[in-house]
């Protein structure tokens, strides 16, 4: 019995910090509320991650990055940063080794984009448009969702019951909840 217990002990010991970790990782505190968009870089000069910056920078696709519920991290060599506020080294490797990164192939910088599901959705090498992006976004089913439910629903009048003389009944049972929505992409 004793033995069980500290094999139990020993167990729980090793695996708690383990499973903690997990759950830590940037990508995992993102999924299912943002679509992160990763740029990887050997260096803050990088043709690739100067110009999708500017980029970004623009109104339209500042907003269209916004309301698609999108988040930028960049990884220069070891220094990663989430919106332009730096990471620390812990979060950057965490973040480094979710993506199971392997080297880097001609010193492009390489642009991952994530979906609310935490999987890949999307892997560039070199230079890329956020409109490439974007419309690769707009694809997913989640996304298509997200936009049926902005669009304005016309209301629909209930039929009201016929109220019927007499002693009053029970109130009815509500109606079951809707399962909730699963994370498409």
């Amino acid at each position: 019995m004793f033995s069980r217990s500290l094999t139990l002990a020993v167990l729980f010991a090793v695996s708690s910090p383990l499973l903690a970790a997990d759950g830590d990782t940037p990508l995992s505190q993102e999924r299912g509320k943002t679509r992160p968009l990763i740029v990887i870089a050997s260096s803050s000069v990088d043709p690739t991650l100067v110009s999708l910056k500017k980029n970004l920078e623009e109104p339209a696709n500042k907003e269209g990055f916004a309301k698609r519920d999108m988040v930028l991290y960049t990884i220069i060599n070891t220094v990663g940063q989430r919106n332009g506020k730096d990471l620390d080294a812990q979060t950057t490797m965490a973040l480094v080794r979710e993506l199971k990164l392997g080297a880097q192939a001609g010193g492009q910088a390489q642009v991952i984009l994530v979906g609310k599901d935490g999987e890949k959705k999307m892997t560039h090498n070199g230079p890329i448009e956020p409109k490439e992006i974007f419309s690769t976004i707009d694809q997913m089913p989640m996304a298509e969702k997200e936009a049926a439910a902005a669009a304005p629903a016309a209301p629909v009048a209930e039929p009201k019951a016929a109220a019927q003389p007499g002693k009053p009944g029970k109130p009815g049972k509500a109606a079951p909840a809707a399962p909730p929505a699963g994370l498409d992409d």
